[in-house]
Parts: C-alpha cells; structure tokens; sequence
C-alpha cells in the first residue's frame, strides 16, 4: 500500500516497509516536518500542540510515537487522549494552542491509521502549507534541540465533556424541546471514541440510549464508513427496540447518518439538508457543500431566500468558501455538518443536536421529515486509466464538449443540467476517474453515469 499524502493529512496502512505504509520512521518524519512548519509559521516561538485519538487499535502507539516526537522538536503537548476529531479541533482553540494533530484514519478500516494536521484556528492545513510540509519532510535534514531544549507534556486531559457542555450552550440546541420528546435512540459508533461521547450528549438531552457497537475496542463491528451496506445491524435494532431512529457515526465522529424508524435510511446526504432546513428557518443566510453533494442542499437554501455555493471537495475548501460566503451552515454530503457558532469543523455532535431540536419542533417521525425534502438519488462510479492517459486532458475535452452547459471546473469537471448533474474527478492517488451524478430517480442517475463513462471511454480509445 502506498502512504497517502494529501490535503487530508498522511495517511496509511500500519507497519511494512517505511515510506510505503505507515511505519513508526514515517510518523517520527512527518510529525519533525508538522513542528518544522508550525515554528516556522510562529517566527521561531515555542509551539504547544494539542494531540488527540480516535480508538483505533494503532492509536496508542502511533499517539505515543507524536507526543515524543514534538517533544524533541522542542513543543509542548497538551494530550486529549481518545477524543474526536471535532472536540480535538475545539480544543486548540480552547487552550490557545498553536496547532493539533488527531491520529485517525477517519472511515478507513482498521488496518489504516493517519496523522490530520491542524492550524492554530483548529482547522485543517491549506493546501498550500501540506506542500510545504511534504516538501520539509523530503529535505532529511532535521536537527532537534539538545536535552535543555525538548518540551514538555503541559497536560493529560479529557475535552469529551467540555465539548458536549459548549453543544448544549449553543441558542438554537432546545435541550428541553428534546427532552420532552423523549426519544428513544440507538446508537452505532462502530467501537470507537464515539462509543463516549455519543450516548453520553444523547442522555443529557434526555434521550433513551440503546448502545451498539459502543465499546472503543477499535475492533470495529463492520466496515466503519457508514453507507447503507454497512448499517443493517442498527436497521434491525431499530425495528426490534420500536426505537425513534437510530444515529450513526464513523470512528472520528465528524460524520453523521441517520436511520429512520421502520429502519430505512435519512440517507447520509440529508443530514446536512435537514440541519441547514432547521438553521435557516431561525437564522437567514448562505449555506455551502462541496461540488459532489446533494442539490437538495442548494433548493432548501434558496426556499429561505438564502444563496447556496459549492466549494471543491474537501473540508478545508468547503471551511474556506463558507468564510468567503459568511455562511451560516455547511459541509460535505458525506454527513459532514459544519456549524460556525461552535467551530469550522465537521461535527457530529453538534449535527445530533440541532437534528434532534428540528425533530422535536416539527413533531414528525423520522420519515415523515425526510419526505418534506426534494428527492435525488446518486450512483457513485469510477472508470480505471492506464498511466499513460492524462487525465486533465481527458476532463478538458468533457468541459468542451459541454462548453453549452452550466459547467464548474474548480474540482475536476462538475455540469449542472437542468434536471439532474454529474461530476467527474481524478483520483490524487491512482488512475481513475470518479463520476458521481445525481437525479431524480436512480434509473435516471445511473443512466446519466453511464453516458459519461461511454464518453470517457471514446475519447480513451477504451
């Protein structure tokens, strides 16, 4: 497996060989290369870095590896310990720190571990300082401060409860509208640090928890991204507990999927929808996802009087283009909410609480308030290149085939017919090409999908 190295931090598969996977030399490398960037960026002062966890089997020690590689870069560290990528994000902020590193691989497998660099805003790298960073961590020659120079471990501390005490501050989470609903909730947090925090905010919004997979063994229960496939354990427990609805997250708790109540599914992409739909009625504004997420988004907001923007994907361009807009709500189709008044992160926290004070306001079930939203259904594709093939070449010749239509081209080639749209992509790790469309109905999605690989294939000679 090659080591992943892009605007999501470093990421790989544990042990093999160095510079292939994600070895203990290759943590010590690119953590050097993080404090190099980081002094850097505050004229030489001396850093302190926030270091949290999700459960992940590998996360002790790839943790234990960060903490005293900073040390002898000369930073202090502030350990969180098992905590979410959102709480660990708030707690830069909150300690004033210069800067975090969160070791998780997000939905990847168990197998995978990584290393997400944050700034001193608690927000991701731009692209323009991962450049940086990977090009310091090439140059090999580090030189570490003598024994009169190394940090300090400043604290060992939990920011779980403090981040679960700043969602329920917020104006808009009602905590008693939520608990008079009583609602009756399971909770999936595939054996991560979600197992913590998830039933812990959920009872103090007076909800009844039936927890599933919510021991942070990392010894995760099935594939932790959570898509349909992977979610028909809670479907079942929802029927069998005559539960509300059920709340899914993945291993680092800054995406959230819910499932309804007869056990189907929100469908992932509505998280957001219903979120901005609950926002925007108490507050106007713009709102912003990234190019590959749902129109639904785009139609709620305009419902409001409000402007909807796409940013390209990756949370820290949908952060940057919600800046931009001033928007009041955004993030990723993937169930990614991004809510400003806590922090500029995905969080699957605060998505839970604002979901469930719109629930409890609107006085619905589960799919009553899924069927008030547009309908759209995606298909999800990718076509496999040779190497030889340029791929910005081949995604040129697309955007002039279609120089007619509506076309985006800050991500890849995103056209926006009248009725539905697709989005092609390259891959920054392989020759592929991702085709993600969406329309009115799935026939009508695929159809569409199938056209455009038609297309690429010709202009292949494929």
């Amino acid at each position: 497996m090659t080591l992943i190295k892009s605007i999501s931090g470093i990421r790989g598969t544990v042990g093999g060989p160095e510079g292939e996977n994600l070895t203990p030399p290759d943590v010590v490398k690119f953590t050097t290369a993080y404090a190099r960037l980081m002094t850097r960026r505050n004229a030489g002062k001396k850093l302190t870095i926030v270091v949290g966890r999700d459960a992940r089997i590998s996360g002790e020690l790839v943790a234990d590896l960060v903490e005293g590689t900073l040390l002898a870069c000369g930073a202090d560290v502030i350990n969180v310990g098992l905590c979410t990528t959102p709480g660990t994000e708030m707690a830069v902020i909150a300690k004033q720190a210069d800067g975090g590193i969160i070791i998780t691989a997000s939905h990847n497998p168990r197998q995978w571990n990584a290393l997400k660099l944050l700034n001193s805003d608690g927000e991701f790298l731009s692209d323009a300082e991962g450049k940086e960073l990977l090009a310091m961590a090439e140059e090999c020659d580090f030189d570490y401060p003598s024994v009169d120079g190394i940090g300090h471990v400043v604290s060992r501390e939990d920011f779980n409860d403090e981040h679960i005490r700043r969602v329920l501050a917020l104006p808009l989470v009602d905590v008693e509208a939520v608990r008079k609903r009583r609602f009756k909730v399971v909770v999936d947090a595939v054996n991560s640090v979600g197992g913590i925090v998830m039933p812990r905010l959920l009872r103090e919004l007076g909800c009844e928890v039936v927890e599933l997979n919510c021991e942070p063994t990392g010894e995760f229960a099935h594939n932790p991204e959570p898509l349909p496939e992977n979610l028909t354990e809670i479907a079942e427990a929802i029927v069998r507990e005559k539960a509300d609805l059920g709340i899914v997250v993945d291993p680092d708790v800054d995406r959230l999927a819910f499932v309804n109540e007869d056990g189907s599914m929100f469908v992932e992409e509505y998280t957001l929808v219903a979120v901005a739909d609950y926002i925007l009625s108490r507050k106007a504004g713009n709102t912003v996802s990234n190019l590959s997420s749902s129109r639904a988004l785009r139609d709620v907001t305009q419902r409001y009087g409000g402007s909807y923007q796409a940013s390209a994907v990756g949370e820290v361009n949908v952060v940057a283009k919600m800046k931009e807009t001033g928007a009041v709500i955004g993030g990723e189709g993937n169930g990614g909410v991004i809510y400003p008044e806590l922090h500029y992160g995905r969080d699957a926290l605060v998505g839970t609480a604002l979901f469930l004070t719109w629930l409890a306001y609107k006085g619905m079930k589960m799919t009553e308030l899924r069927a008030t939203y547009p309908a759209y259904y995606a298909s999800k594709n990718k076509i496999a290149l040779t190497p030889e093939i340029d791929v910005d070449k081949v995604l040129l010749e697309i955007k002039k085939r279609n120089a007619g239509e509506n076309v985006n081209d800050i991500d890849g080639v995103k056209i926006d017919f009248a009725e539905n749209w697709v989005h092609l992509r390259k891959s920054n790790t392989e020759p592929i090409i991702r085709i993600y469309t969406e329309a009115r109905s799935m026939a009508e999605a695929e159809a569409l999908a199938q056209r455009f690989i038609s297309e690429i294939k010709e202009i292949c000679h494929i």
